[in-house]
């Protein structure tokens, strides 16, 4: 059996800005990165999505939003 890769994802940084509040962990900025991701499947676009993610400037790392609705 012989099994080949042929999905890839790729992404595109499109903008940063700065985030409110501060990272749990360090007290350090929060920064927002807007990222667009394109799946690929044998060089053909299959999904297209923009995110966006956050990161602490000073101890770099990716932190979370937790949303809890009452």
């Amino acid at each position: 059996m012989w099994l080949v890769w042929v999905c890839k994802e790729e992404e595109n940084e499109l903008g940063r800005e700065k985030a409110p509040g501060s990272c749990p962990y360090c007290r350090g900025k929060v920064e927002a990165i807007d990222v667009e991701g394109q799946w690929r499947f044998c060089f053909l676009p299959m999904c297209f999505k923009i995110k966006r993610k956050y990161f602490c400037t000073l101890c770099a790392r990716r932190l979370e939003l937790n949303y809890y609705a009452p």
